[in-house]
């Protein structure tokens, strides 16, 4: 066995080269990735809890195996029989690298816990919702009239025109719960044909929940179904990033690892249910309150959500299972809820065209069908949709990790500490930035109080640098590094070229050659895709441009305009929409003829595969440039190299 191995950590990315036993706090700490650690690493405070994400990792090219860590120690057993919530879990200063490793640090082990922000606007929503509390009181029985406690009260709701089912779930509380209130009660009715739940009489306040399942983080929203008021709101890391950060890489993991679907649809269930018995116990509402939920996501976080295999998705032709409006009881999935609360998840437009998209849509459909307009989720797979004059296409392009700040040498997801926002000087080339977690910019006075240094550079950053680069004459045309404009700031590290962005001595943040060629190949494959639909749409420009989820609301339209990933789009028609797959999703609970709507409307979108379009390559090409630098392509005869193994 070598002595140097291959350590992996997610969420953040970070790759790092460690030797045969080291701690894993010790490679976390010199790779940069900052995991909890209050005493040191001496096994004192009992912070640093990891977990080995054990199996074959694609992504990374990392096998990692049982016997690749150290043996448990005395004191982890020890805190383990203590406490079982650590079953499956290692203290990273007490497990030492015996072989190539994925580790994937839980988001209370985190000194920097991720930013996310998937906030909800504030919205005018109608209220139309599937459930309604029907009060009624149940005839008292008697040896010559004495029908059955289910019978007798759906006689009282057809009384009330209300001709409705009762689910046998339901049977073994109705009679307990007539003892206890002689029979006056209040029944939860589902589509006016249902009865869901059966309450005391009085009013109660029945919830439901908007999801969305993205392939980064989690976001739900739980709103009062009378009033459609948000009474709570929470947003978590998906924790199917421990088997890959992107989508194609779950889908290997599961190809490539038996049982591993069903890890990914463990994963993601189990958290979301503990969010939901969060919102519960916050609001202080039983379980059985929450009656409706309705989630979006991609057709990948689709398919794992139900435990549909997702290997066709990962392969040409991308079959999907089904691409149809789902609706199943809780008690179906066995999930920790309220047997009869009902889960509803979005149509699917295309087989890389999401229920997410499908809910931004909904949510832009009274600016799409009354302008030429073109609706974008930047992601690792770029969703996107074109409408003009009533007609919608829609396709995906793969644009990769890259714009999410994955795949960059110090790129690091949305985190504190992660630079968002840079800008460099045209005639002195000083370098100044803000960092997530802290309004200052590195110029500015109160950044002295900041006691954060930087992370890395995430989504919105990397772009907004690259885009300065070029119009400052650091890189040219062709992206390109011009090493002349500053000697200064570039170095090499074995072939690789770089330039400083930060300077913080040991922790300072590069860019090198290969990032930049990293955009160039993310924002082609995005433009390539979106000339595909104006071909399509005989469209040459846009009356509006909407970014939707959360990485678009990061981004200055300024440096959307000027990097060119939207063809012929201006700053003034790029607009942020923030999180437009939770407002559709929230629009589906709170209206139910919304559901109709979007039903019928996906029906009529045209899908577009980029992948079998010939003029897809001739596009992509033509948006490698970077028309905003002054300097043509140079002339160098000189190998582009890959980037060195990390």
């Amino acid at each position: 066995m070598d002595d140097i191995q291959q350590i992996c950590f997610t969420p953040s990315g970070r790759q790092y080269k460690g030797e045969v036993g080291d701690t894993l706090l010790q490679v976390a700490q010199d790779a940069g990735v900052a995991i909890r650690s209050l005493c040191g690493g001496y096994g004192q405070c009992h912070q640093c809890w990891i977990e080995v994400s054990e199996g074959t990792h694609s992504k990374f090219g990392v096998d990692c195996k049982p016997e690749n860590v150290s043996g448990i120690t005395r004191l982890e057993r020890q805190l383990i029989e203590e406490n079982p919530k650590y079953q499956g879990k290692r203290l990273a200063c007490q497990t030492c690298i015996q072989g190539d490793l994925v580790i994937d640090v839980p988001e209370e082990s985190q000194e920097h816990l991720a930013y996310i922000s998937k906030k909800n606007a504030k919205q005018d929503y109608n209220i139309s919702t599937t459930i309604e509390l029907v009060h009624c009181t149940l005839d008292e029985p008697t040896l010559d009239e004495n029908p059955s406690a289910s019978e007798n009260l759906l006689e009282q709701l057809q009384k009330q025109d209300i001709q409705a089912t009762f689910d046998f779930s339901l049977l073994r509380e109705l009679q307990p719960l007539i003892h206890e209130t002689k029979g006056v009660l209040s029944v939860a009715v589902r589509d006016n044909k249902e009865v869901v739940a059966v309450y005391p009489q009085g009013e109660h306040q029945i919830i439901g929940a908007a999801v969305d399942i993205g392939s980064t983080t989690l976001a739900v929203y739980v709103y009062d179904l009378a009033t459609g008021q948000l009474l709570f709101e929470s947003s978590a890391m998906n924790p199917q990033i421990r088997y890959g950060e992107d989508l194609m890489s779950r889908v290997s993991y599961v190809m490539m690892n038996k049982g591993g679907d069903k890890k990914l649809t463990d994963a993601v269930r189990t958290k979301l249910t503990e969010m939901f018995h969060e919102a519960c116990d916050e609001l202080k509402l039983g379980r059985d309150k929450l009656l409706e939920i309705v989630l979006v996501g991609n057709p990948i976080m689709h398919h794992l959500f139900f435990g549909l295999s997702p290997v066709e998705l990962g392969q040409s032709p991308f079959t999907l299972a089904t691409r149809e409006w789902l609706d199943i009881d809780a008690k179906e999935l066995r999930l920790d809820l309220y047997p009869k609360t009902r889960i509803s998840f979005f149509p699917l437009i295309a087989g890389h065209v999401g229920a997410d998209t499908a809910a931004a849509y909904l949510s832009q459909m009274h600016i799409m069908h009354n302008q030429t307009t073109l609706l974008v989720d930047i992601g690792t797979n770029a969703e996107i949709m074109l409408a003009k004059n009533g007609k919608v296409y829609a396709t995906s392009s793969p644009t990769g990790p890259a714009f999410e700040g994955a795949e960059i040498s110090s790129g690091v997801r949305a985190t504190h500490g992660a630079i968002e926002r840079v800008r460099i000087d045209k005639d002195t080339l000083e370098v100044r930035y803000r960092m997530i977690g802290t309004e200052a910019w590195s110029d500015e006075e109160d950044f002295k109080k900041v006691k954060q240094k930087a992370v890395g550079i995430c989504g919105s950053g990397i772009i907004e640098a690259i885009v300065s680069f070029a119009e400052v004459g650091i890189i040219d045309q062709s992206g390109l590094f011009v090493q002349s404009s500053a000697p200064e700031r570039f170095s090499k590290i074995g072939n690789t070229t770089r330039f400083l962005l930060v300077d913080q001595g040991e922790q300072s943040i590069y860019i090198e050659q290969v990032d930049i060629r990293s955009i160039q190949l993310a924002k082609a494959a995005l433009s390539a895709g979106v000339s595909l639909l104006m071909d399509y749409q005989e469209c040459t420009e846009f009356e509006q441009v909407l970014l939707a989820g959360a990485f678009g609301a990061h981004l200055d339209a300024r440096y959307v305009a000027l990097l060119e990933i939207i063809p012929s789009a201006t700053e003034e028609v790029v607009t942020s929409v923030g999180n437009a797959a939770g407002i559709g999703a929230s629009m589906a609970l709170l209206d139910v003829g919304n559901r109709k709507k979007i039903i019928d409307a996906v029906a009529e979108v045209i899908k577009i595969e980029s992948a079998t379009e010939a003029k897809f390559q001739d596009y992509f090409v033509d948006a490698m440039k970077f028309s905003v630098s002054p300097i043509k392509e140079q002339k160098i005869n000189k190998t582009r190299r890959r980037r060195r193994a990390s």
